[in-house]
């Protein structure tokens, strides 16, 4: 399927490559280079070339193109390129430029067994860490000095069982299982504060530490919120078509369980208002003021807050004074960012100046394109856990469970 993988930085240079079924020229990514080089923003995640498929996606400043000669299911290929990334970020907690050529050994070998003649072999951590130890530095002096690589010289266990995605023989001296439901808001809001279109994206993410070969399930008291799902392998779809319970088998350690959809028919209550007063005028000093505040937070705080307002491209400059956080204006990009962090009820986050406009007889719009915010145990869509239930080898209940549910947040020790 994948017969070669080009990765690109933003400079549009080509730092990397592998070649699985056969070498295709890196003059077969210039088609690629050629639309990133216009604008990066609007690559097409598919491009059709006279010989060659290239799919691409672009993530922390890199893009990963795959070249394909026949025809295949795009999104199968974009899926694989996100968990090479994912797998990158789980090694070496960051994935860029020059995380990738610092430790180029290993991400060659992980590119080995993540792809067998073009197909996805092994894609989970726990299995690939079996196989390819992490990089530290008393690893990487020993293998300096006696010439050996990173690579175990047996197959992990989880490969020759039915559950592939499990290590055999995992053994805590704590069980522990956490279970973090993390949800992201797509919304319109008109200028008065009113939400004309609402959305939810929404995952659940797991650490789970058992011994043995744990067989779990998970309900909800709102199943049918979902529009759309995506499950991890480990999920037994036929029993969340006929009873809508989660029931899996768990990976050993850290992966994501389920994705989710809320759609904009359900009803989605936005945490926070952004407030703003802003015309600007050809030629002139224009005014700038915005204020945020918590909206339905149910006594919860607001973190990590963040605007990204896009400019239009005649406003020059900006001057600007906060009572919060910090901002910056980039030039280049014509986006003022605005860092604010915790939200203080007491004393709102504002900014307001002014904002220099060049003289221009393009019609001036200003849009606040994203706000980022984390508030900590609330699910924004109402997702309600009803029961997890958790069975040891030969499906025997685990005994003393205490588990804690949350709005958006719930774990398990026993």
């Amino acid at each position: 399927m994948i017969h070669s993988l080009f990765i690109v930085n933003s400079s549009g240079d080509v730092f990397l490559e592998k070649h699985w079924r056969s070498v295709v020229s890196r003059t077969c990514v210039s088609y690629f280079l050629d639309v990133h080089r216009e604008s990066a923003n609007n690559v097409p995640p598919v491009l059709s070339t006279p010989h060659h498929y290239l799919v691409s996606i672009q993530r922390n400043g890199i893009s990963l193109v795959a070249a394909c000669k026949q025809e295949f299911p795009p999104l199968f290929v974009i899926e694989f390129l996100h968990r090479v990334v994912d797998t990158f970020e789980d090694y070496f907690s960051e994935c860029n430029e020059n995380v990738i050529k610092e430790n180029y050994v290993i991400v060659y070998e992980l590119l080995d067994e993540m792809l067998d003649n073009g197909y996805p072999l092994a894609t989970e951590c726990n299995i690939l860490k079996e196989l390819i130890k992490p990089p530290n530095i008393l690893r990487t002096i020993a293998n300096s000095v006696t010439g050996k690589s990173n690579i175990s010289g047996t197959l992990p266990s989880g490969q020759l069982s039915a559950i592939p995605w499990r290590r055999t023989g995992v053994k805590y001296t704590n069980n522990e299982a956490y279970f973090d439901v993390v949800e992201e808001v797509d919304a319109i809001i008109d200028k008065n504060g009113q939400t004309i279109f609402a959305e939810i994206q929404g995952y659940i993410d797991c650490c789970i530490k058992l011994s043995g070969m744990p067989d779990l399930s998970l309900s909800f008291m709102n199943p049918r919120l979902f529009d759309d799902v995506s499950f991890h392998p480990c999920v037994r779809f036929k029993r969340w078509e006929s009873e809508r319970i989660l029931s899996f088998i768990p990976p050993d350690g850290n992966f994501r369980l389920m994705s989710y959809h809320v759609g904009s028919q359900s009803i989605v209550a936005i945490p926070i208002y952004v407030r703003h007063n802003l015309v600007l005028r050809s030629g002139e000093q224009s005014r700038l003021d915005i204020t945020v505040g918590p909206k339905t937070t149910m006594g919860r705080t607001v973190e990590g807050v963040k605007l990204d307002i896009c400019m239009p491209k005649a406003v020059t400059n900006c001057s600007l004074v906060v009572n919060q956080g910090k901002y910056t204006y980039d030039t280049v990009n014509k986006v003022l960012h605005w860092d604010i962090g915790r939200i203080d009820a007491a004393k709102l986050p504002n900014i307001r100046g002014t904002v220099s406009v060049a003289a221009t007889n393009s019609t001036l719009e200003t849009t606040i394109d994203r706000v980022h915010f984390t508030i900590s145990q609330m699910a924004v869509s109402g997702l309600k856990v009803n029961r997890l239930d958790m069975y040891g080898e030969k499906y025997k209940p685990f005994k003393g469970v205490k588990y804690v549910t949350k709005a958006g947040k719930f774990q398990i020790r026993m």
